[in-house]
């Protein structure tokens, strides 16, 4: 079979036929030494590493070289990179290329937590921009002109502005474009993690794309709404302000010394899939998305909730939190993207062909669901408050390099009012931090740290969930 128009997939069936021997990495020798299920030894056979002809992701001249540059084309970017450390990596990189220690940083608050893993690294200063309350997707959602403009004034030694569009919801900075311009007239840069708006670039009904719009950077978790898999990701350059040399330099140390190739190749294949994507498929992707939406909506008991991304649904059942709608969707096999106290998200299939069937079978399995709902031990919640997001530009009192100099200690989360976090904590999923570390803890953190415990909500980041403990800077509270 040839693979067209996917140079490294195609190199790669062509290089596996020839049915080498392997006397080089890895060591389980095109899978003859695995004892994994079939299924997934069969895919080692693919697992190649940097052998003559199959190029170098770190110095592509070849193949890579070649599906990178499509990619490139696609994305109309001045240089895109494939990324095999996922996003996470593609956020590190943007930030290493244009942040320095004591940088004042303009970020928006409801960052993804590499973000702040990058500030931390890097050592510079972030200033977060609050957004105000989404009531659409009973979340935070994204920042204004107005907001943006403020923070300029009051920082104009800032070097760069971080934005996170679309939210992990799907919701839009309306005003990007009009962010965007306002930066670079001052001449800074305007760094996007849009990770969940690979897509965007199919065109109508779908956003434009924050590189559409102008931004310097964007980075794209092609495994989220793309057919690549687990961390393959991409990351796109179009700028006169940041250096296309720099971004490469810091992908090469923070990327793995040895890419995967099974990574890569799922990626030339996404970029393809998208590519593709003709003005047919997307009629068929909104006739699967109509016909889904009419069924849920029958559903007693439910709530449909669209998102500006049609890629994006959420799912509420009345009197009960999203965590209880996971875990029975769940048991009928139907797994969710996430969970929070309102709802369930779903992130719909970017399908090219008619769904019907299998959306029939999807709905009686939501169906059967709701029925356990109903008949279950609910635990009678009222629907909780949306949290007041008074602060629009704060600063943290402590920057992690301060952080670690100082003395910590752990204490009840009713005593914690006041106190400077020490550490991290995110609900995980989204993985965006509910409060950071050197920021002080107001009420509102520890009533939203209470409800989430209250329904078992996963976290990652140093916290005593069962315990209820948190902790802080050691005497160092607001009288």
């Amino acid at each position: 079979m040839t693979y067209k128009n996917r140079p490294l997939v195609q190199r790669l069936v062509e290089f596996k036929n020839r049915n080498l021997f392997s006397f080089h990495v890895p060591g389980h020798k095109n899978g003859t030494l695995s004892g994994l299920p079939e299924q997934l030894r069969s895919a080692l056979a693919y697992d190649f590493t940097e052998l003559t002809g199959l190029d170098d992701l770190h110095q592509p001249a070849g193949v890579i070289q070649v599906a990178e540059q499509k990619l490139t084309t696609l994305y109309q970017a001045d240089k895109s990179f494939f990324l095999v450390n996922g996003s996470t990596v593609g956020n590190l990189a943007m930030v290493y290329a244009t942040c320095r220690e004591n940088d004042i940083v303009i970020v928006q608050r409801n960052a993804h937590k590499s973000i702040f893993n990058a500030l931390e690294l890097t050592g510079a200063r972030p200033v977060f921009v609050t957004p105000r309350w989404d009531e659409n997707t009973k979340a935070a959602g994204t920042i204004t002109e107005s907001q943006v403009r403020k923070a300029l004034t009051l920082y104009p030694e800032a070097k760069a502005v971080i934005l996170t569009s679309p939210t992990y919801y799907g919701a839009i900075a309306e005003e990007l474009k009009e962010i965007i311009a306002i930066c670079h007239a001052k001449g800074l840069p305007v760094l996007v993690d849009e990770a969940h708006g690979a897509h965007f670039v199919i065109g109508k009904p779908f956003p434009k794309s924050a590189l559409t719009l102008g931004a310097d950077v964007v980075v794209h978790s092609a495994h989220k709404t793309l057919p690549a898999m687990t961390m393959a990701s991409f990351l796109h350059v179009k700028s006169t302000l940041v250096s296309i040399e720099r971004v490469a330099h810091y992908l090469q140390i923070l990327q793995s010394s040895s890419p995967s190739y099974l990574l890569m190749a799922s990626l030339d294949d996404a970029r393809e899939y998208v590519a593709s994507f003709t003005v047919e498929a997307t009629g068929a992707f909104l006739e699967n998305r109509k016909d889904m939406i009419n069924r849920l909506t029958l559903i007693v008991g439910l709530e449909i909730v669209e998102s500006t991304d049609p890629l994006k649904l959420m799912i509420r059942a009345k009197g009960t939190s999203g965590f209880e709608l996971q875990q029975v969707l769940e048991a009928e096999g139907v797994y969710p993207e996430l969970a929070d106290p309102y709802q369930v998200l779903f992130v719909l299939p970017l399908v090219k062909q008619a769904q019907g069937n299998r959306i029939q079978k999807i709905i009686l399995k939501i169906e059967r669901a709701v029925i356990a709902l109903e008949n279950g031990e609910k635990n009678g919640r009222e629907e909780a408050p949306a949290p007041v997001l008074i602060e629009d530009i704060s600063e943290p009192r402590f920057i992690a390099r301060e952080l670690e100099k100082l003395d910590v200690e752990w204490i009840n989360f009713e005593r914690a009012i006041g106190q400077v976090a020490a550490a991290t904590v995110t609900p995980y999923p989204p993985g965006i931090p509910l409060l950071l570390a050197g920021e002080r803890i107001s009420e509102r953190h520890i009533a939203s740290l209470t409800e989430l415990a209250r329904m078992q909500a996963k976290f990652q980041g140093t916290i005593r969930m069962k315990e209820k403990k948190i902790l802080v800077v050691k005497n160092d509270s607001e009288e």
